[in-house]
């Protein structure tokens, strides 16, 4: 059975939106701590970051140490391509 392997680049790009978001949220907490509304959408988007991360780490390599599933892994990525080169995105 093939596995639906996700676009590459469209998975980047939703890190990169779900990264900003979190981001984002983070720097509104930082003068606004208890606003229950940004804790909320803080936990979502970092969890669907964290999500996002383990899926393309799955299919592309780890982007970030700790989604490497092992130590041994934590050096993968760079046998990988990087994002710019042939084959990347």
């Amino acid at each position: 059975m093939t596995e639906n392997k996700p676009n590459r680049g469209e998975l980047l790009e939703w890190i990169n939106v779900v990264s900003f978001a979190v981001d984002d949220v983070k720097l509104f907490l930082d003068t606004h701590p208890c606003n229950e509304d940004a804790l909320e959408y803080f936990e979502e988007f970092k969890k669907q970051r964290v999500q996002a991360l383990k899926e393309y780490a799955k299919y592309y390599g780890p982007l970030t140490l700790d989604t490497a599933c092992t130590p041994a892994e934590y050096w993968c990525w760079i046998n990988e391509p990087w994002p710019w080169q042939e084959g990347g995105c």
